[in-house]
């Protein structure tokens, strides 16, 4: 079964921090091409995981998303004691020497400190410990799981079309060949009575050899066969291949050159409708096959 490179997958894990949730979203690419939009992840461990999400989504352009939602309490502001302490002890020596007037300002102390710059800051300690890691692997993996029945479900209906339009190619080939002898004896009929017309006496024996000559270059039975063992390849490749990508692009390109052949050597309006018809469908497979991992 053929996978699509289009996917998404989410997991969780319940820390004692709070919840953290891992979203993987996947499009098409060459390569593995692995982002994570995140600085969540421990360092120490985010070698490792990319390594896990190439081993399991092998090719495509990945975007890894880590969301963490803390539990009650636990990012809550942190005030720094021995900052305020310090603070209040300038202020109420600075009190003690004022002019008795003055003397009067507000005694509200504390207040005024927590307003002072670097007294509260925000809680900084790393969401995702060390003691962290099986939970969020587990999310990684059970994303990673989600991601590749998405891609399966995906690549099940890439399969069903691209296998339908290289069928309809091959019965557009046997359309091709129904038209064979008709093409012949009309390139033939044209010669013969492009001759008549120009009063010019032709040479039977001649005629019959310089006829095999021209008839040689218009013969397209090369390219027919090659087209039908290009199509039967590539259903080969499709079932048999796990990963066919690749593979399907460059056999697609060998299609293309037979049924490009055989237009050019033609020469009948039946034909070039078929040859044409055979070019659009190749495209729309070329199309879908760039999503096929």
């Amino acid at each position: 079964m053929i996978k699509s490179m289009t996917g998404y997958g989410k997991g969780e894990a319940n820390l004692p921090s709070g919840k953290l949730t891992i979203e993987i979203r996947t499009l098409n690419g060459k390569n593995a091409d692995i982002s994570i939009k995140s600085s969540l992840l421990p360092k120490d461990r985010e070698l490792e995981a990319r390594q896990k999400i190439a081993d399991a989504l092998v090719r495509g352009t990945i975007d890894v998303y880590l969301k963490f939602e803390p539990a009650a309490g636990a990012s809550a502001a942190r005030i720094n004691a021995a900052l305020v302490k310090d603070y209040c002890s300038q202020l109420a020596a600075v009190k003690a020497e004022l002019p008795s007037s003055e003397k009067g300002l507000s005694d509200d102390l504390l207040a005024a400190v927590l307003r002072f710059p670097d007294v509260v800051a925000a809680h900084t300690e790393d969401a995702i410990g060390p003691e962290d890691w099986p939970p969020v692997e587990a999310a990684l993996d059970a994303a990673l799981r989600e991601v590749n029945a998405y891609r399966e479900k995906e690549g099940t209906a890439l399969e069903r079309d691209v296998t339908s339009r290289v069928h309809k190619i091959l019965e557009l080939e046997d359309d091709v060949e129904s038209h064979e002898a008709e093409r012949l004896e009309a390139a033939r009929a044209a010669i013969v009575k492009a001759a008549e017309d120009a009063s010019v006496k032709l040479n039977p024996d001649r005629f019959e050899q310089e006829m095999v000559f021209y008839l040689q270059k218009l013969d397209i039975n090369e390219e027919k066969v090659r087209l039908r063992q290009h199509c039967k390849y590539f259903l080969e490749t499709i079932a048999s291949d796990p990963f066919p990508g690749r593979k399907l692009g460059f056999i697609i390109q060998e299609m293309g050159r037979e049924i490009n052949t055989t237009g050019s050597k033609a020469n009948n309006s039946a034909i070039q409708k078929s040859v044409v018809i055979m070019k659009d469908e190749l495209e729309k497979i070329r199309e879908q096959s760039l999503n096929i991992l």
